[in-house]
């Protein structure tokens, strides 16, 4: 938090860090405000510093959400109930339009408390009605849960492009050669759905492709079985029925946040990477280009976009933020309307230059020094400001 000075005009934000021994008081409603400011219409109440319940923390959502955004903390810390208010407010706020992969089906429909109680909670479908659209990649979850959906995801052969398997690199294990002739297949194939193509074939005419195009047999044999673990979900198909992308698309570009429940798919890593990294570059493409054509003008420029990841170090560590579209969304896309809402109880498995592009980050509590290090990455002082966080978390 900044420090406060008094000027011939009133309170103003400093931003420095006291030093030690330095006096201090309890701020006042007036001195917190001049900070984080008052109640109006963009701005939303997320809570009060411990032991000052009549003390309002308010936050200005429109520029909140001009950059990224990370929610952090270990679990039960309470990062999911706070992330929970946060995307009320965006949609109270009307600050932006949301795309929440939501992996453990906790934000569209009732979730679950944190609290003792561990009662449920209303969802965000619930609040907002028709302001948001659910959509699943497990239909028998949703019904089993008693859950109505807008839409039910099938991704087909034809949608799967070579750049969403590159991102799938880590998670499907592949090597530099195997990603390689991903690319070559797809070029074999042009025009065709290279994905179907090249799985109808049995071993002989991998084997027969395999000495036409150049790579080793071997090569050709691994990958056909890696890439059978992305056909064996039951939600990709060989012909969709429509394009749930370009549905979700719509939806966003109308203003309507869209929630994406996992279902059973929760702790598969390899649905939540196809998923979350196919959906998202569709977003790039059509964001950017929307932006360009724009030249300029907001009014025909794309809604303001965040794009919300729990569990996110499996799309920003250090060994595919380069290669996801999540680090370069991070990275980049501020300039065409698209930030992320990062939630995460393990911040220093996240690469450190995606890090340093979060402009707000919301700590819980956090007690491994390495995590700690992480959430301070890009902070201005972050040298002086690491024994009082450490103090803080002593506290809490």
């Amino acid at each position: 938090v900044p420090s406060l000075m008094q000027t011939s005009e009133g309170l103003r934000p400093v931003r420095t860090i006291p030093a030690h021994y330095a006096s201090a008081s309890e701020a006042t409603q007036e001195e917190v405000e001049a900070v984080f400011g008052a109640e109006d219409a963009d701005h939303l109440w997320i809570g009060s510093p411990l032991d000052m319940e009549n003390t309002l923390i308010r936050l200005d959502l429109p520029r909140l959400v001009e950059r990224s955004v990370g929610v952090f903390g270990k679990s039960g810390t309470g990062k999911t109930f706070l992330t929970r208010i946060l995307m009320a407010g965006i949609l109270q706020k009307r600050a932006a339009v949301q795309l929440i992969f939501d992996m453990h089906n906790e934000y569209g429909w009732a979730g679950t408390s944190e609290g003792q109680s561990g009662g449920a909670v209303k969802g965000l479908k619930q609040l907002f009605g028709s302001q948001v659209a659910v959509f699943t990649l497990d239909e028998a979850s949703s019904r089993n849960r008693g859950v109505s959906t807008d839409g039910v995801i099938q991704i087909g052969y034809d949608e799967i492009e070579p750049g969403d398997i590159e991102t799938m690199a880590e998670t499907l294990n592949l090597t530099d050669i195997q990603t390689q002739a991903i690319w070559t297949l797809a070029d074999h194939w042009k025009g065709q759905s290279w994905l179907a193509s090249f799985l109808d074939l049995d071993a002989d005419g991998r084997n027969k492709l395999a000495a036409e195009l150049g790579p080793h047999e071997g090569t050709v044999r691994a990958l056909a079985t890696k890439l059978r673990t992305i056909t064996r979900l039951d939600f990709v198909v060989a012909k969709a029925r429509e394009s749930a992308v370009r549905t979700i698309i719509d939806y966003l570009e109308r203003g309507k946040t869209v929630v994406l429940e996992f279902g059973r798919y929760k702790d598969n890593p390899v649905a939540q990477v196809l998923v979350a990294n196919l959906l998202s570059r569709r977003i790039y493409d059509e964001w950017s280009r929307k932006v360009e054509q724009a030249l300029g003008d907001r009014s025909k420029e794309p809604p303001q976009l965040v794009i919300t990841i729990e569990e996110a170090h499996k799309f920003l560590s250090p060994a595919v933020a380069t290669q996801t579209i999540f680090g370069t969304i991070a990275r980049e896309m501020r300039k065409y309307n698209v930030t992320l809402l990062v939630v995460d109880q393990r911040p220093s498995a996240i690469d450190n230059e995606v890090l340093s592009q979060i402009g707000t980050k919301l700590a819980c509590l956090l007690d491994d020094e390495k995590d700690v290090n992480g959430i301070l990455q890009g902070a201005s002082g972050a040298a002086e400001l690491m024994p009082r966080y450490k103090l803080i978390i002593e506290y809490d």
